[in-house]
């Protein structure tokens, strides 16, 4: 699997979302996309309370350990890859989390707007 180029949405090179825990559909800590990568992990996000609630609602328990996948399981404050199309709905849900715009994948517009975006960012 070829991963698309690095560039995030300010058209600037992409910088590292999370070496801890790591993330990224790669398990780089970057939100790097590639044409297996269905989901669009591309939105850098800092996890809140609120957001790992509402994920885990709507089917996606991030917060819950799973140690058979090696992973530890998210809490507020975290920074992780997300799906652009869940960021978005979460965002017209009124609980959508901070972005990195600096780690977000390019890749990420073809889903979510940039306004959209930066009304959220860091």
């Amino acid at each position: 699997m070829e991963k698309d180029e690095a560039i995030n949405v300010l058209d600037g090179p992409l910088a590292l979302c999370s070496s801890d825990p790591v993330t990224g559909f790669f398990r780089d800590g970057h939100c790097n996309p590639c044409a297996a990568d269905t989901g669009s992990h591309t939105v850098c996000a800092v996890m809140t309370a609120e957001f790992l609630a509402y994920s885990k609602y709507v089917g996606n328990d991030l917060s819950t350990p799973q140690p058979a996948f090696g992973f530890a399981g998210l809490k507020p404050g975290d920074q992780w890859c997300l799906c652009a199309a869940r960021f978005l709905q979460a965002h017209d849900e009124g609980c959508a989390p901070r972005v990195h715009l600096e780690a977000t994948h390019k890749r990420a517009l073809d889903i979510v707007p940039l306004s959209i975006l930066r009304q959220h960012a860091l």
